[in-house]
């Protein structure tokens, strides 16, 4: 079991909030040590998503489905709620390049 993942973000605020609406995450207390701008979340319980401000963060081109990212596992019957909550919010939903026996996407 991982204990937690990092991203880099130009605003903490706004991807923060993008995860909690649609994926249902929430915001806990940030240790005492952290002295810049950031979000701890909780995925699950000993599961943590550590949003970080990056003033001059770019993605990189080749992050598409190869590169650099973070898979989840959401229920089938509340998939296509999940699409629409992230579609609704503004993300861009790429199919997946490569054939699995299970439905994603990327965002």
């Amino acid at each position: 079991m991982f204990a937690h993942l990092t991203i880099a973000t130009r605003d903490v605020a706004a991807t923060s909030r993008f995860y909690q609406e649609t994926l249902g995450w929430r915001s806990i207390r940030l240790p005492g040590n952290v002295d810049l701008e950031a979000d701890w979340l909780e995925i699950a319980p000993g599961q943590q998503l550590h949003i970080l401000h990056v003033a001059d963060f770019e993605p990189s081109a080749h992050e598409r489905e190869f590169g650099r990212h973070v898979a989840v596992f959401y229920s089938g019957a509340q998939f296509e709620a999940l699409q629409q909550r992230l579609s609704a919010y503004g993300a861009e939903l790429i199919p997946a390049i490569r054939e699995t026996p299970f439905a994603r996407f990327f965002f």
